[in-house]
C-alpha cells in the first residue's frame, strides 16, 4: 500500500504548490484533454501489444498497487518448505518424492506453505525441477542449467509488460503535446470571441502538456519500475528454489543445499544462518 502513499504525495505537492502560487486547481479540469491524452494512451497499448501482454499488465499493475513484495518471513517458508521435501528424499529415498512431486495438490507438505502453493508459477517451477531428479533423466551436474534456463525463459515473459508501460509512458509527453496543439487549433477559430475566451482555450491547451507529462513522470514510469521491482524479486525466489534444488540433486545434504540457497539471497530478506539453521532442526523432519 506504500505506492497510494508515494501516489497522494505526488497529487498533494502538485496541487498544493500550485494552490500556494494562487491557482485554482478547478481550471486543470478539462474533460476533452483527459479524452485526447487517455484515449491516444489506451489506444498505444492495443496497437503495441498482444492481448495476453495486456492482461498480465493489469495484473501486474493491480499487484504492484495493493500487494507486497515478499519478505524475510516468506523466504523463511520458502527454505523450510525446501528442507523439509529434501529431508523425505534423504531419508526414504527419491521414490518417497514421487507421491508429492506428481501430486503436489495432495501433498501434506506443499499445503503447509502458500509462499509456494499460492504461486502457481512457483510450484511449477520447482516441480519441474525435481521431476528429473527423481526420474533420473539427466545427470545432477546437469539440473542448474535445465532451470537457468527455464528461469532466464520466465523473467524474459514477465519483463514484456514492464516494457509495454515504459512504452507508454515515454509517449505520454508526445500525447500531452498533441493534446495542446488540438487546444490551440480549436484556440485560433475562437479569436474573434475576446481576450477571455481565447485565455481559457489557451489554458485548456496547456493543462494537455502538463497532463501528458504529470501522468508519465508522476504515475506510469514508476507504476513499471515498481513492477519490474517486483519481477526481480519473484525471480529471486526462483533462483532460490534452483540453488536449494541442484545442490540436493549434487548430493549435499537437505541443510547444507538450503543453506546455499539462502545465501543467494539478498540481505534484506535473507533469514540468519543460526536463525534458518535452529528452525530447521526443530522441524519435525529434521529430527
Amino acid at each position: 500500500m506504500l505506492i497510494l502513499v508515494g501516489a497522494f504525495i505526488v497529487m498533494a505537492s502538485t496541487l498544493g504548490g500550485f494552490m500556494l502560487a494562487g491557482g485554482n486547481p478547478v481550471v486543470l479540469l478539462h474533460l476533452s484533454e483527459f479524452v485526447v491524452i487517455l484515449g491516444v494512451a489506451a489506444g498505444i497499448l492495443v496497437i503495441a501489444s498482444p492481448a495476453h501482454t495486456m492482461i498480465e499488465l493489469i495484473h501486474k499493475t493491480k499487484h504492484a498497487i495493493l500487494g507486497k513484495p515478499a519478505g524475510k518471513a516468506d523466504y523463511l517458508e520458502l527454505l523450510k518448505m525446501l528442507y523439509e521435501i529434501f529431508m523425505v528424499g534423504r531419508r526414504n529415498g527419491l521414490i518417497a518424492l514421487e507421491e508429492h512431486v506428481m501430486n503436489p495438490d495432495k501433498s501434506a507438505i506443499f499445503a503447509k506453505y502458500p509462499v509456494v502453493t499460492g504461486h502457481p508459477e512457483r510450484l511449477k517451477f520447482f516441480l519441474n525441477g525435481m521431476k528429473p531428479v527423481i526420474e533420473g533423466k539427466i545427470k545432477p551436474d546437469q539440473i542448474e542449467g535445465l532451470m537457468t534456463a527455464e528461469m532466464h525463459s520466465k523473467a524474459e515473459e514477465a519483463s514484456h509488460p514492464v516494457h509495454l508501460m515504459q512504452m507508454v509512458g515515454d509517449s505520454l509527453p508526445a500525447v500531452g503535446i498533441v493534446a495542446a496543439v488540438l487546444g490551440i487549433i480549436n484556440t485560433m477559430s475562437a479569436i474573434a470571441e475576446g481576450p477571455e475566451a481565447v485565455g481559457s482555450k489557451v489554458a485548456a491547451a496547456l493543462t494537455g502538456t502538463l497532463l501528458g507529462i504529470f501522468v508519465a513522470y508522476g504515475f506510469v514510469n514508476p507504476i513499471a519500475y515498481r513492477i519490474n521491482t517486483l519481477n526481480l524479486g519473484d525471480t529471486q525466489i526462483l533462483r532460490c528454489i534452483m540453488t536449494a534444488v541442484s545442490g540436493f540433486a549434487k548430493g549435499h545434504s537437505p541443510l547444507i543445499a538450503v543453506e546455499i540457497a539462502r545465501r543467494t539471497l539478498e540481505s534484506t530478506v535473507q533469514p540468519e544462518g543460526d536463525d534458518l539453521e535452529n528452525t530447521l532442526k526443530a522441524m519435525p523432519a529434521g529430527k
